[in-house]
């Protein structure tokens, strides 16, 4: 029985995928926006708020895979992260097609996107969207080249502990390209905590937090009151985690929501601060 089922996933992964596993909420909307919905059959954990992923089921996470559950429903299209390679290491053994895309950086951005378009045979699609990203981008950058200055950011992804975000993050190009800086300029992974007395070293111009950070529980505890961006009331939280943690084509959501809630700080008179 191994053998017939080996076979039959062989000769599927030779093939246009018709049925995708998605592990991860930001590659399943890299998968809807090549229009590939119709044949994505289930998802990760943390999915529920992408319209495409309604009702999908729900075989995995950062952590754990349901290898049985993605087998049973007949997948021949597996797409995760390369930290999720010994979680889906069983599939590969019965031949089903995996791919492990980085998501990290901003380059990973559009190298997904045209990864996921040449496994499931959409490589033309995939290049059209890259490159309308990569206009729609470019306008908005374009808007930041009249700020008259370009505010040192620091981004909260959670407080306690606090975890920020280093030069090597796709959210670090994001916040440039909206027309700031990242206030932490040295930091060995993309993500990772950070401590109390850096970032009370820093003293950021503006603070990024998300939602589920709860950074409203500490801003009167040390050190974040004594921080200017903390007394300025310059705290900004997107209406959506997803628009700024999500390296997918929704980040252009995030771009335009950052400049401008950037703009007028960068614009206000350096006395003013």
């Amino acid at each position: 029985m191994f053998h017939v089922l080996r076979g039959a996933l062989l000769l599927a992964s030779v093939l246009a995928p018709h049925r995708i596993v998605s592990l991860l909420p930001s590659l399943t909307e890299d998968i809807c926006a090549l229009g590939l919905q119709a044949q994505l059959v289930a998802v990760s954990a943390y999915s529920r708020d992408i319209p495409c992923a309604k009702g999908l089921p729900r075989v995995g996470d950062y952590q754990s895979v349901d290898n049985e559950r993605i087998v049973a429903l007949h997948a021949d299209l597996v797409i995760g992260l390369p930290s999720q390679a010994q979680l889906v290491a069983p599939l590969r053994a019965l031949g089903m097609r995996v791919v492990l895309l980085p998501d990290e950086r901003y380059r990973d951005i559009y190298l997904d996107i045209a990864r996921i378009g040449a496994a499931a045979g959409v490589s033309q699609r995939a290049a059209r969207l890259v490159a309308a990203l990569r206009r729609q981008v470019a306008a908005l950058h374009a808007r930041t080249r009249s700020f008259r200055t370009h505010p040192r950011v620091f981004v909260a992804l959670s407080v306690e502990p606090i975890w920020t975000v280093g030069p090597q993050s796709y959210i670090a190009r994001m916040i440039e390209l909206a027309g700031g800086r990242l206030a932490v300029t040295q930091l060995a992974q993309p993500y990772a905590m950070f401590s109390s007395e850096r970032l009370l070293a820093l003293r950021p111009d503006v603070i990024v937090a998300t939602r589920d950070s709860e950074i409203g529980s500490v801003l009167a505890k040390a050190p974040w009151r004594a921080l200017p961006a903390v007394r300025l009331h310059r705290i900004l939280i997107p209406p959506n985690d997803d628009i700024l943690v999500h390296p997918s084509p929704r980040f252009i959501e995030g771009l335009r929501w950052l400049i401008q809630q950037l703009q007028p700080i960068a614009n206000r008179s350096a006395h003013s601060s």
